[in-house]
């Protein structure tokens, strides 16, 4: 398994800059944001240079790029704020390859208008699965083209807030190319240790057929977020069920600082070392 970081952990804006500084840290891996080469996250035009850069910048520092993240609110409530989403998710999917990546990480998003984690009493109606249904049936014909795959990762505040929602999108839209991001902090906010395990096992079971990612970060006992190894998230049973799932793909850090980088590959890399997982350098 590769050991990865977002790589908008480390300051800069050049992808020379901040993947040196993911592989010092001790990862071999980081999920890509345009916003480390200079941009926007989701920019409007990515000239095939600045893609080129990006991949041997990561031949030189000895890092893969896993995935580049690709999210903006899918189910937003103004319909052209969606379609300007959709228009630089093909944008960004049409240089993935030159980045070196075949895995372009999405928001299911909300319909809260001004924050795309926030959740939202409207998310739960049909209107909004709908437009769910629209909007990726939409980025699936630009992963088509682009030779991509589209990574989801349920999240609390999103339509897709779940295993069981994350599932049932999968089914209705019967795409190979729809991939699951897990990460099990993202599951729940406040859980003893029951149902939280609970909760990360029905996760891996009913999704292990379309994992691509793990994700690691922390929940605290208060339900915030916190970096890996400092909240009350059961490591130990997160990455059993993954190994028994056979996922092998990468585990990749976010929710923290660039001075907690190191600590927390070293938390991440004895942890796999305890579960019997070999980390790939």
């Amino acid at each position: 398994m590769k050991l990865g970081i977002f790589a908008k952990t480390f300051p800069g804006s050049t992808p020379e800059t901040v993947l040196q500084a993911a592989r010092s840290a001790g990862f071999g891996a980081v999920q890509y944001n345009m916003a480390c080469s200079g941009l926007a996250a989701m920019p409007d035009a990515i000239e095939r240079d600045t893609a080129l850069a990006v991949a041997r910048a990561a031949q030189e520092a000895r890092l893969e790029i896993v995935a580049v993240s690709g999210t903006y609110n899918m189910i937003h409530p103004d319909r052209s704020v969606r379609e300007a989403g959709l228009r630089r998710l093909e944008t960004l999917a049409s240089r993935a390859a030159d980045m070196g990546t075949r895995l372009v990480t999405l928001c299911t998003g909300t319909r809260d208008p001004d924050d795309q984690w926030r959740e939202h009493p409207g998310n739960h109606r049909p209107d909004a699965w709908r437009d769910l249904l629209e909007a990726m049936e939409a980025a699936i014909a630009i992963a088509v083209r682009h030779d991509v795959d589209l990574g989801i990762e349920p999240e609390l505040a999103n339509v897709v807030d779940g295993a069981v929602t994350a599932r049932r999108l999968i089914d209705e839209l019967g795409s190979a190319r729809l991939r699951i991001v897990l990460d099990p902090a993202n599951l729940f906010e406040r859980a003893d240790l029951a149902e939280q395990r609970r909760l990360v096992s029905e996760a891996t079971d009913l999704l292990a057929d379309r994992l691509a990612m793990g994700h690691a970060k922390d929940r605290s006992p208060d339900g915030g977020f916190t970096r890996a190894g400092r909240g009350v998230l059961d490591y130990p049973h997160y990455l059993a069920c993954l190994k028994a799932a056979g996922f092998q793909g990468p585990l990749v850090a976010h929710g923290l600082g660039a001075e907690d980088a190191g600590e927390v590959a070293a938390f991440l890399g004895a942890a796999l070392d305890r579960a019997g997982i070999p980390v790939e350098l």
